[in-house]
């Protein structure tokens, strides 16, 4: 009887964000609005992609992709989220848990090694660019995308794996907005320092090695524009990598500056702050980063548009 209490609970009970009701409410007026708007602007980005010839580039490629992870990424926690918000019992099941997780986490290392992608991706644009289309050729276009699926969904299936092995006792609120690593971790109660050793060698592969990779890719693009006599040509290098350049800072200065904090670690709050972060921000935001300071994606808009106003005119007439 006493492995049986020490290894199995049922559900788990989710604290969230607060516990009292008008915040609640308040928030899943804000969060449903805005997880709305994130499927909407990134299934346009991908339907505006796959229907302008012009966007049919390794850039745009790698830019449905990080649509698909940001759209994915946001519904494996947002939806539960809303639930949560207006539900009395906060609750969530053993499996549906492990599931959320195995998602989340997955998605999360799919997006940062795809960010490291696309910076070689703008490297090659700017620092070789007559022989670009040579190097980004589809067949390594696609082996990219695939490696950055692989290897997210492969370190999330292993720290899922190990994470829900621990026994949790009779441990089971998660003092977090969702079945987040760290949240789950906290509720073992045998030792979980090989835990932590494997949290913390994984964060090294999938986010600080992407990040050294963007970090060299970045060092040489800017070599390279630094180089160029045109103040024309250095705007238009420039402005090949404005968009990625902003999704990057973004995506990577809140996790480093609050995980690089000497003698501390992220508090609770810290913790769910960067997961409202990443589940409810990043996900809008980049579809507005990549139509308001792209020019080719406002130009595909115009077009779209300009065919939708004709297509109009013609069946009023």
């Amino acid at each position: 009887m006493g492995a049986d209490n020490q290894t199995w609970v049922r559900e788990f009970i989710l604290l969230g964000l607060s516990s009292d009701w008008a915040t609640q409410v308040a928030l899943f007026v804000l969060f449903s609005v805005t997880y709305l708007l994130t499927l909407l602007g990134n299934v346009l980005i991908v339907l505006l992609i796959r229907l302008d010839s012009r966007l049919h580039t390794p850039m745009y490629f790698f830019l449905t992709n990080l649509s698909l992870v940001d759209v994915s990424y946001a519904t494996s926690i947002v939806p539960q989220m809303l639930v949560h918000f207006l539900a009395e019992h906060k609750g969530i099941p053993y499996v549906s848990c492990a599931a959320q997780l195995f998602f989340s986490l997955g998605l999360g290392g799919i997006e940062f090694v795809l960010l490291a992608v696309m910076a070689y991706d703008r490297y090659a644009a700017v620092c070789d660019p007559l022989r670009y289309s040579v190097i980004m050729h589809g067949g390594l276009c696609a082996r990219l995308a695939i490696t950055s699926w692989v290897s997210g969904s492969v370190n999330s299936l292993v720290q899922t794996t190990i994470t829900f092995q621990l026994p949790m006792c009779t441990n089971k609120y998660i003092d977090h907005i969702s079945c987040e690593l760290l949240a789950v971790v906290r509720l073992a109660c045998v030792d979980t320092s090989s835990n932590e050793v494997a949290i913390m060698v994984s964060s090294i592969v999938l986010l600080m090695t992407p990040f050294c990779l963007v970090l060299l890719s970045y060092i040489r693009i800017i070599s390279t524009i630094l180089k160029i006599q045109s103040t024309e040509g250095r705007k238009k290098a420039f402005h090949t990598c404005a968009s990625h350049l902003t999704v990057v800072v973004l995506c990577y200065s809140m996790t480093i500056f609050t995980y690089i904090q000497p003698n501390s670690s992220p508090s609770v709050l810290q913790e769910k702050l960067i997961s409202v972060f990443y589940a409810i921000l990043m996900p809008v935001l980049n579809p507005m980063i990549y139509s308001l300071r792209n020019k080719e994606v406002k130009g595909a808009w115009q077009k779209l548009l300009g065919q939708l106003s004709g297509l109009t005119s013609k069946v009023a007439t």
